[in-house]
């Protein structure tokens, strides 16, 4: 089940949103934002709403699936299925508005993710979008595309026969085209095609970001220390 904000919530994590502007100002200082979200302009619309019927009014709906509509054609055994929670996110995505997307990932990394998008909502750092990979037919290639931030996803690790973490839903990927695979040792295209690692760009990673730090804290382990390639849409927990 996935918890309804109830509009205490919403004006909530606007005033978060207030309160934050400062450190999101410090964060990002000297790294110019290609795409800065117009948040005050949506803060001042929101917070001159005094009354309606839904958070649809003031959130734009990217993902809205129930548990089973979620989990709809996966070839994953039901002992994993059972370890999966699929649950509401807020973001602000590239348009610079209030997105609602969803997370489906291991009950074991749950909360963390949870606090971790409120994390990038106070840092005021973008997400695209949050769809679980059912909308993209379990492709990963054209969840990456999309720039489409997921965590389960019963896969094999590319080129092998060996299960992703992304199979039990421990590991999560964060806006994959603005964060491709880059190899280090060999001359390979970026993953996905045609993405280009930008640090100036709100939504990509680097390292010391805050919200790199912020993963790392939590004990999770970033794909940009690979070995043969930076991962660096991609964190885990073991």
């Amino acid at each position: 089940m996935t918890r309804k904000l109830t509009i205490d919530d919403l004006r909530f994590m606007i005033l978060q949103l207030l309160g934050c502007l400062v450190i999101f100002s410090s964060c990002f200082e000297n790294r110019p934002q290609k795409q800065t979200p117009a948040i005050l302009k949506e803060i001042e619309y929101i917070d001159s709403v005094t009354s309606f019927t839904s958070k649809e009014e003031i959130i734009i709906i990217d993902s809205n699936y129930t548990f089973e509509e979620a989990i709809a054609g996966t070839r994953a055994p039901q002992e994993i299925i059972d370890q999966l929670e699929l649950f509401d996110v807020i973001y602000i995505s590239t348009d610079g508005k209030l997105h609602q997307g969803q997370m489906l990932t291991n009950k074991s990394i749950a909360q963390d993710v949870r606090e971790i998008f409120e994390f990038m909502l106070e840092q005021g750092f973008v997400i695209e979008r949050a769809v679980p990979i059912v909308r993209y037919n379990w492709c990963d290639m054209l969840s990456m595309a999309a720039n489409n931030s997921s965590s389960f996803n019963y896969r094999t690790i590319t080129g092998t026969n060996q299960l992703s973490l992304h199979a039990t839903g421990v590991a999560i990927d964060i806006n994959p085209f603005f964060n491709p695979v880059r190899w280090k040792t060999q001359d390979r295209p970026n993953e996905p095609e045609g993405a280009v690692h930008d640090s100036t760009v709100n939504g990509t990673l680097y390292p010391g970001h805050p919200v790199v730090e912020e993963f790392r804290r939590r004990g999770f382990r970033w794909g940009h220390t690979f070995t043969r390639f930076y991962d660096d849409h991609h964190f885990e927990r073991r």
